[in-house]
């Protein structure tokens, strides 16, 4: 049973509804074990598990989007490849109707074309299976690179200027987030990264532009709800202020 989030003094309009996480940490912490890395993994997506049971009881939190497997993590050792992409299709197989039946809607943003074909139809299967839940969007990452993403916009908007259908100077900075791949998803309000570094690591860089940002200490398979509070509640304290002035 989720456990009740603690009570936070702020309005439930200045609470994130939005979370983006960068879950760094799995490998360090399998070596603290000393473990193999892979377990750090599957610890890892407990982790994802803990996460969702928290998001139950804090109704605020409509999106999560988790960083789970970057571009550049392609240039990993093969077999940790390998190990990630195994636990990406148990992961899909074992918790995707279990998130369906609980209302979560999952989506995937990134290059699938880098994905197996297997891998592939089955982030589409699920996509279609949950696109009409409302409890919770789970939006995950995989063989995602903002600037990739970016640079892929610019050639679809590109092409339309090409073909005459645009005009440069229409282009705005609304047509530029509907043309990426989180067109259908708000911008994030928080983005916390765990295990200590304090960068985007080219994640949702365009779309961050205004979030809010919080760096913990705790490496991902640790991370718990009350660690999720405890950025919340930094979150809570923030002033927002979008580039203005507040007299």
């Amino acid at each position: 049973m989720a456990k009740a989030a603690p009570q936070i003094q702020s309005e439930v309009a200045a609470l994130p509804a939005h979370i983006a996480i960068i879950m760094d940490g799995n490998g360090r912490w399998a070596k603290q074990q000393g473990i193999a890395r892979v377990r750090g993994h599957k610890q890892g997506a407990e982790a994802i598990r803990t996460l969702l049971e928290a998001c139950k009881t804090r109704p605020h939190i409509k999106y999560i989007t988790l960083y789970a497997f970057s571009t550049e993590n392609w240039n990993r050792p093969k077999d940790e490849v390998s190990d990630l992409m195994e636990l990406l299709r148990h992961y899909i197989r074992h918790e995707a109707k279990t998130m369906h039946k609980e209302g979560v809607r999952l989506r995937f943003i990134g290059d699938r074309e880098a994905l197996s074909k297997d891998i592939q139809k089955e982030l589409a299967d699920v996509e279609a299976m949950t696109a009409g839940n409302t409890a919770l969007t789970l939006v995950i990452a995989l063989s995602y690179g903002s600037r990739q993403e970016l640079a892929n916009a610019m050639k679809r908007i590109g092409q339309k200027i090409a073909d005459g259908s645009l005009k440069p100077d229409a282009v705005t900075e609304q047509m530029i987030s509907e043309h990426l791949d989180t067109s259908d998803i708000p911008d994030p309000d928080l983005l916390i990264r765990t295990g200590g570094d304090e960068r985007l690591s080219n994640f949702l860089l365009w779309q961050s532009a205004y979030t809010e940002l919080y760096f913990t200490e705790v490496l991902w398979p640790d991370f718990s709800g009350a660690h999720l509070d405890k950025a919340i509640e930094c979150f809570s304290q923030r002033e927002r202020r979008f580039g203005a002035r507040n007299e």
